[in-house]
């Protein structure tokens, strides 16, 4: 199996200290950060923009594991990427041409991740697997943090790592929504290399970042 990454998500951090936990996060042993942001419109609430990557990113030299719940994406590529965005994830449905997508996102030196929402088809990014870094399964509808894990996503996690490995590509297989000690095991037997958490790490075993991030990696 991959190495199995644990890219924590801040939308379950204490806004009011969000530097200090970008730092614990980093103590503790966090692969990646992941960075959700929403727009309103194509989910239904609002988080951050590039000026709070911005302010963060000089705080840690670990991956911006951005995932963009935003549309329309395109014009927003470019303020991402240079506030430090290192991977940038975008959904299919909030583009109109996802070549071109895939190609903004090349054209600023950064990884490319394509996010399907629960009954978002494989079809609408089979054509695409050669071109990207990274494909970012939701377990939950995206726009809030803290919902119940749908476990009938396993079942595209399955078929996507079929294919990666019939066509020998390197793409990582994400995974975020409801991410918890009781679903890991399972996530990653489907072929899931990255595991996405909030509330469980930031919050389980009193808040305990160390062993809530290595409980996710080794369950």
């Amino acid at each position: 199996m991959d190495k199995i990454k644990i890219s924590p998500s801040i939308l379950s951090a204490n806004f009011s200290k969000l530097g200090d936990e970008v730092l614990s996060l980093e103590k503790a042993g966090a692969d990646y950060i992941h960075i959700d942001v929403m727009d309103g419109h194509f989910v239904p609430n609002i988080t951050i923009g590039p000026e709070v990557i911005k302010k963060i990113r000089p705080l840690t030299k670990k991956i911006f594991d951005v995932h963009l719940m935003i549309s329309p994406v395109d014009k927003y590529i470019k303020d991402f990427a240079k506030a430090g965005a290192d991977i940038i994830t975008f959904h299919p449905e909030a583009t109109k041409d996802v070549n071109n997508t895939i190609n903004l996102i090349k054209n600023e030196n950064k990884k490319i991740g394509i996010s399907l929402k629960p009954k978002s088809k494989i079809d609408l990014i089979e054509n695409y697997l050669e071109k990207i870094d990274l494909i970012l399964i939701m377990s939950v509808e995206p726009g809030f943090g803290g919902q119940k894990f749908m476990p009938e996503v396993l079942d595209k996690v399955k078929k996507l790592k079929k294919i990666i490995t019939e066509k020998k590509l390197n793409v990582d297989i994400e995974i975020d929504g409801g991410i918890n000690f009781d679903n890991s095991k399972t996530v990653k037997e489907a072929g899931v290399n990255i595991l996405v958490s909030g509330s469980t790490i930031f919050k389980e075993n009193n808040g305990d970042l160390k062993k809530n991030i290595e409980l996710l990696r080794t369950n």
